[in-house]
């Protein structure tokens, strides 16, 4: 199997998991429309393909760092995951009007994802230890077969946020006011919850 087809496989897989960024993008497809939700599963690859540069390139030195600081991270990440629940927890369904996408909304969709999924340090020992199995690591540093893998990472991930976003973005006109009051009620308590489950991984 090609690095290429690897890393398209891993990017699906690791993407596919229902969490925070998952319900998030799922909530801004189905209230704000579908390229607003592809907009920020796509924050959610380019942050997968930035942990797979560094991990494919063996830049032990950005690892360190971002594992010596990843209680900071942890929370900083919990704050935010929190923050996000509350205010989607007590948003109101978007109009039509209000659905239209402008870039500084696409822009602010694509940057809290982005950050969002940087702020978990854990995601690059999940690479580290996939890039070791498939031989593509420091120790058989072949940069065009570790670009390739991170490539098919980066299109493997923004592969899920499509269908996901074009399908949650579908149910909108199957949702009345209710549903999608719902919709953001329920998307707030699991993005609070999944922050306070970071938070408890804060040491001081």
């Amino acid at each position: 199997m090609s690095s290429f087809t690897q890393g398209l496989i891993f990017g699906f897989g690791i993407a596919v998991p229902v969490g925070p960024i998952g319900m998030l993008c799922l909530r801004r497809s189905v209230n704000d429309g579908r390229l607003t939700g592809l907009i920020s599963g796509l924050g959610a690859a380019t942050a997968d393909a930035l942990y797979g540069i560094v991990a494919a390139l063996g830049l032990t030195a950005v690892t360190d760092i971002l594992l010596r600081y990843q209680q900071a991270l942890h929370l900083v990440g919990g704050l935010f995951l929190i923050g996000l629940g509350l205010l989607t927890f007590r948003a109101k369904p978007s109009g039509e009007a209000a659905r239209t996408p402008t870039p500084t909304g696409l822009l602010s969709a694509y940057l809290t994802v982005f950050l969002l999924t940087l702020s978990n340090p854990m995601t690059i020992i999940t690479f580290l230890g996939f890039f070791t199995f498939t031989g593509v690591t420091v120790a058989t540093p072949n940069i065009a077969s570790s670009l390739l893998l991170v490539l098919g990472v980066f299109l493997g991930s923004a592969t899920w946020w499509v269908i996901l976003s074009f399908t949650a973005g579908a149910l909108r006109h199957r949702l009345q006011t209710r549903g999608l009051r719902f919709l953001n009620i329920f998307s707030g308590l699991i993005i609070t919850a999944f922050g306070v489950w970071q938070l408890a991984q804060f040491r001081l």
